[in-house]
């Protein structure tokens, strides 16, 4: 899959390339062919920022962690975000502006590159791979439950959405998660600050594979921060229940559904980034898809 390097790895090469102890080779003055050999250091120049771009990228940190990038056509993000992306909201902007009546997604609001690191797939598998979870089935009211290892999850489950598979046929790792177990991690995590008078936080944890998430639900008020990969946000406000089969997938309703709703019967959608936070208001319907194999923690406030 073609991708162009992020300003985070062009940033980290650019620094290596210009610390004090590195130095390129120099034209000797007074030579004749200086101006061809200027342009050759300039060549090795790029060159060497592209091979560290790359190590980068292969190394799966902090570009997916390690964890499966989606080469599907299919599992493509929005023409047109329509959810508002705000970075420096102050706490008196979110409270009059988004807090009781849409959703927001922040930016820069907090630094968790410490819990990302430590989300990699390396990482998880080799602190929590022997550890319990529980899973829940990927449709509205999520039924059943099942148990097995984080391992054997991730090496046995976590594989892309069969698109004809139902909600109850598909098992999801997200919440039910063990605090005395993964208290360690979720330590490091830093949630987003604002808060709402009268709520207490509450973390649920997950990962998810490729063209995987929840049909339309909706609960109280909360968070959900995107560690690894991108997920895709559909969202209606609580007067307008959406049209959906509460036992089909996110997938299957983007394909047979959302193609034949009329503009205004759209719900507001964005595709939420690693690094990024969607706020979700009380009561409001929405539905997810991974669009890449994803890492994520919401902070729900009950």
């Amino acid at each position: 899959m073609r991708r162009t390097f992020s300003q985070t790895e062009l940033s980290t090469a650019q620094s290596l390339t210009n610390s004090p102890g590195f130095q390129f080779p120099q034209p000797s003055e007074g030579s004749v062919f200086m101006g061809l050999r200027r342009w050759r250091c300039i060549g090795i120049r790029f060159l060497f920022l592209a091979l560290v771009a790359f190590a980068c990228f292969e190394s799966g940190n902090p570009v997916s962690g390690g964890w499966k990038l989606s080469g599907h056509l299919a599992l493509e993000e929005e023409e047109q975000c329509t959810v508002d992306r705000r970075a420096n909201l102050t706490y008196a902007e979110f409270i009059h502006q988004y807090a009781f009546s849409r959703p927001v997604i922040l930016q820069r609001l907090t630094d968790n590159s410490l819990f990302q690191d430590l989300c990699s797939k390396e990482k998880l598998l080799a602190e929590f791979g022997d550890f319990r979870i529980r899973l829940s089935t990927a449709n509205t009211y999520s039924y059943q439950k099942v148990d097995l290892s984080f391992q054997e999850y991730v090496e046995q489950l976590l594989a892309p959405q069969d698109p004809k598979s139902l909600g109850n046929d598909t098992l999801y790792f997200f919440g039910d998660n063990n605090f005395t177990e993964w208290g360690g991690l979720f330590q490091h995590y830093s949630p987003p600050p604002f808060h709402l008078l009268g709520t207490t936080a509450a973390y649920s944890f997950g990962i998810a594979g490729v063209g995987s998430g929840v049909p339309f639900h909706w609960h109280g008020p909360g968070y959900s921060e995107v560690i690894f990969g991108r997920k895709r946000w559909f969202l209606y406000p609580p007067e307008k229940r959406p049209d959906f089969h509460p036992n089909k997938t996110t997938l299957t309703w983007l394909r047979d559904t959302y193609p034949a709703l009329p503009i205004t019967e759209r719900p507001l959608q964005c595709t939420v980034q690693a690094g990024e936070v969607l706020y979700f208001p009380d009561r409001w319907w929405h539905a997810t898809l991974n669009l890449d194999t994803s890492v994520f923690i919401s902070t729900f406030l009950g």
